[in-house]
């Protein structure tokens, strides 16, 4: 649909001035959001939450093989022909309680699993729509700027996966200099924070 209104909209360009009264623009969005900063910072936040889920997991199948073992050794004893009856009722009537526990954790586990699948997809589905909107706002003030009436994101791919922009003569790449808008304040906030310490230590006099 966004497509098919950017077509519309060119069309409607076109019969109302000549194509030389236009000024024509593309972008690689797919190469300025794998090179934006911010990208990469929103990479590693995102492994981190993945490893989160995944030590937990871990957490709770450790904890639910230690059950399990449980369950076996009583039913080895529940069998073992040794043990009185009253004995075997025992085990047992311990038997089935822990059984139940051993379900509890299975269903809290495959719970737990796809909470957390779920969570992390909406995560990433939300960092990914704040980090494009961004480059779409310093792609559309570009354009604002060097007075471009269209700019086309040449990655863009269409239903049927293939390329929505299959030529562009004349039209001008902007994906150079987008990324190093997007890019000129990376490191800063490292760089401020790094100079804080020297700022706060003074000349080492106690002030009266």
């Amino acid at each position: 649909m966004r497509h098919l209104t950017a077509i519309a909209l060119l069309s409607f360009a076109a019969a109302s001035a000549t194509a030389a009264d236009l000024k024509f623009g593309v972008v690689d969005m797919s190469r300025a959001f794998q090179e934006f900063y911010k990208t990469k910072d929103a990479t590693t936040v995102m492994k981190g939450n993945r490893d989160k889920v995944a030590q937990d997991m871990n957490e709770r199948y450790t904890a639910y093989k230690t059950k399990m073992a449980d369950v076996q050794k009583l039913q080895k004893e529940v069998s073992d022909p040794i043990l009185t009856q009253e004995g075997r009722a025992k085990a047992g009537a311990s038997l089935q309680n822990l059984a139940k526990e051993v379900r509890s954790m299975e269903q809290e586990i495959n719970d737990f699993q796809q909470r957390s699948a779920m969570k992390l997809r909406q995560e990433e589905n939300d960092l990914q729509r704040d980090l494009y909107l961004e480059i779409a706002d310093v792609v559309k003030r570009k354009a604002e700027t060097d007075g471009f009436d269209f700019v086309f994101d040449r990655s863009g791919m269409s239903i049927t996966s293939s390329p929505v922009l299959l030529y562009s003569k004349g039209a001008t790449d902007v994906t150079d200099q987008i990324i190093v808008e997007l890019n000129k304040n990376a490191g800063s906030t490292e760089k401020k924070s790094d100079a804080a310490p020297a700022a706060d230590k003074g000349d080492g006099k106690k002030k009266e």
